[in-house]
C-alpha cells in the first residue's frame, strides 16, 4: 500500500506537495469517499478521483541530456534563469518530468530526467555508489604532493571530507597554466568538486559530466537529449540493487 498523495503524484496531475493540498481541500475520493487525511494508504484496487475524474499513474519517461552551461538543473527559478526542462521539446515539455540530481549552472554534460521517482531515490542515495565521471580543468600546475593529497581526501562544507573514487591528470597546460583532470566520484554533494579543488587553491575553470554509472554523451550533441532505452533502464535498476547487495 502507498500514501495516497504518492499515488496522485504518480501521474502528470501534480506534484506531491500539490496532491496533499488537493486532499486538504477536499477534492480526492477513494471509492466514493471524500478523504481529507494525508496518511491515508490505497492500493492498486482501490478507485482513486480527483475532481470527479479517475486518475491514471503516467507513462514513465527516461530522457538522456547533453545540458549546456548556463542552465538550472531544476523544473523552475525564481530569478527567471533558463533550466533544462527548456531545452525539451514540445512532446516532453508538459510532462512532470525532472532531473535526476544536480549539475550547476557553470557545468555542462550528461543528466537524466524521469518521472520515475524509485529510479530517483536509488540513484541519489548514497549507498548505492553511482559511479558520476568528469572532464575538470582547473586554474593552476598541479604538483604530485598536492594530487596525492586531494586522492586521499580533502575538508569541504563545515569539516566533511570529500574523496573522489579516482583522479587523474591527463594534461598540464603549462603555457596557460591550467590541469585537465580526470575525476569520478560516487558521492553526490552540491559543487562538491568545484569545492574540492577550491580548498586546494584550484579553482575549476571548466567542468563537464561525461558519464553517468555506464551512461554515456555518445551520440547526444550539446544541448540535445535522447530517450533511453528499455535495455538501459533496466540495467539502471540491476547494476544498483546489485551493489546494494
Amino acid at each position: 500500500m502507498e500514501r495516497l498523495q504518492k499515488v496522485i503524484a504518480k501521474t502528470n496531475i501534480a506534484s506531491r506537495r500539490k496532491a496533499e493540498e488537493m486532499i486538504l481541500e477536499g477534492r480526492v475520493k477513494v471509492n466514493g469517499l471524500v478523504v481529507t487525511e494525508l496518511g491515508t494508504k490505497v492500493n492498486d484496487d482501490d478507485i482513486i478521483l480527483v475532481d470527479n475524474k479517475p486518475i491514471k499513474e503516467a507513462k514513465k519517461i527516461y530522457l538522456l541530456m547533453n545540458k549546456p552551461t548556463g542552465y538550472i538543473s531544476t523544473t523552475s527559478d525564481d530569478k527567471n534563469r533558463r533550466i533544462v526542462l527548456d531545452l525539451l521539446t514540445d512532446e516532453f515539455k508538459d510532462k512532470r518530468i525532472y532531473p535526476v540530481g544536480r549539475l550547476d549552472y557553470d557545468s555542462a554534460g550528461i543528466l537524466l530526467l524521469t518521472n520515475d521517482g524509485e529510479l530517483t531515490q536509488i540513484l541519489t542515495r548514497p549507498e548505492f555508489d553511482v559511479e558520476k565521471e568528469y572532464i575538470v580543468r582547473v586554474k593552476g600546475i598541479i604538483v604530485r604532493k598536492k594530487l596525492i593529497a586531494f586522492r586521499k581526501g580533502v575538508i569541504i562544507d563545515d569539516n566533511y571530507l570529500a574523496v573522489a573514487k579516482s583522479v587523474n591528470i591527463i594534461e598540464l597546460d603549462k603555457e596557460n597554466q591550467s590541469t585537465l583532470l580526470n575525476v569520478v566520484l560516487t558521492e553526490g554533494k552540491n559543487r562538491q568538486i568545484r569545492k574540492m579543488f577550491e580548498a586546494i587553491n584550484h579553482p575549476v575553470k571548466t567542468l563537464t559530466r561525461i558519464r553517468y554509472d555506464f551512461l554515456t554523451l555518445k551520440g547526444i550533441k550539446r544541448g540535445g537529449f535522447r530517450e533511453l532505452t528499455i535495455h538501459e533502464i533496466k540495467k539502471l535498476y540491476a547494476n544498483q540493487y546489485k551493489r546494494k547487495k
